[in-house]
């Protein structure tokens, strides 16, 4: 039976990249049409909300069984029931959900490309790789970078098909291979996304919105950095062997990748959820009709009306922004 299950989820899988891009066209169509005609809008808009739970069910084989991530994990399987949620509550009829829609739209825009096309993804890995490695430098790491997923050319063959440099081999004694790499969810792309569409979605004078941005992708730059530091050099070293046996059972892994899953999929992960709830506290600062849509998010998670622009001080404001009505 669990097998399976696996299997089927497996099969989904292979609907990932159509629906990514299903998703991006129908949410920023339906942005669009909202500029002229918001009944339209809505009903493509609840139309997308349903691609988006089905592409969350396509995504639960890579976070949940490939990838082992209990914070991703988790959240993907609870934003097939949120998305369904959220597509019912706009088709009856509450369109303060069209501006959450909008930064849905505003985030697909800019994550899917960089996710999807070579030319975006592997100038931006490169650079995340040197910076990270400039780092690991300066604390005194003995690593190499070397190109694609592979080994150094002494313990096998040079990858033809990513030769650029992006996985960082460290020399650990009575240890045959340590190897860690830089891959998409390496660069912070996906929280900077998320970011650029809340703060792309809102109402705002253009010169706080662009501010905002620039503190909320600054931020997100250093500690991501700061991330991959932690995580190749406890990796690399193997400082983090924590519960060796535990983690091996439960996560399916051998002894070496324990410090892996103990530094990323337990501790960065979790710690980037109080930093993503860090940098919304400093960009709503800046940005304060960034409340709107966490009104929004409290009350698809509770069914209560939230006014925490009231609540921080904040609502019509002379240098341009909108009160809390006319944010969607």
């Amino acid at each position: 039976m669990t097998l399976g299950l696996v299997g089927a989820f497996e099969w989904a899988h292979q609907w990932w990249g159509p629906l990514s891009w299903l998703v991006l066209l129908v949410f920023l169509s339906g942005a669009i049409i909202d500029l002229y005609d918001r009944r339209l809008a809505r009903y493509v808009l609840v139309g997308g909300w349903g691609v988006l739970a089905l592409f969350w069910v396509s995504a639960i084989y890579q976070f949940v069984f490939d990838q082992k991530s209990i914070t991703e994990g988790v959240a993907v399987v609870l934003a097939i029931p949120l998305s369904l949620y959220v597509g019912y509550l706009l088709a009856s009829g509450r369109d303060r959900l069209v501006v959450v829609s909008r930064a849905v739209a505003v985030a697909w825009l800019i994550y899917l490309p960089f996710s999807t096309l070579p030319f975006l993804r592997n100038p931006l890995i490169a650079i995340v790789t040197d910076q990270t490695a400039a780092v690991l430098s300066l604390i005194g790491a003995d690593f190499e970078v070397i190109a694609g997923n592979n080994f150094p050319a002494d313990l096998g063959p040079a990858d033809p098909v990513e030769p650029y440099h992006k996985t960082f081999f460290f020399h650990v004694p009575d240890v045959r291979a340590v190897s860690y790499t830089i891959m998409m969810a390496c660069t912070g792309i996906g929280s900077m996304a998320i970011f650029g569409g809340l703060i792309a979605a809102v109402r705002a004078p253009l010169a706080r919105k662009l501010q905002a941005l620039a503190v909320a992708v600054g931020i997100i730059w250093v500690l991501n950095i700061a991330r991959n530091v932690f995580i190749a050099y406890t990796f690399g070293y193997q400082r983090l062997q924590v519960f060796p046996e535990f983690v091996m059972s439960a996560f399916g892994v051998n002894r070496i990748e324990v410090s892996y899953i103990v530094a990323d999929r337990i501790l960065a992960q979790f710690l980037s959820v109080f930093a993503l709830i860090g940098i919304t506290y400093v960009v709503i600062k800046i940005l304060p009709e960034v409340l709107a849509i966490v009104e929004e998010a409290l009350y698809v998670l509770t069914r209560n009306e939230y006014d925490l622009q009231r609540a921080f001080g904040v609502g019509a404001r002379a240098d341009g922004g909108r009160d809390r009505d006319e944010t969607a």
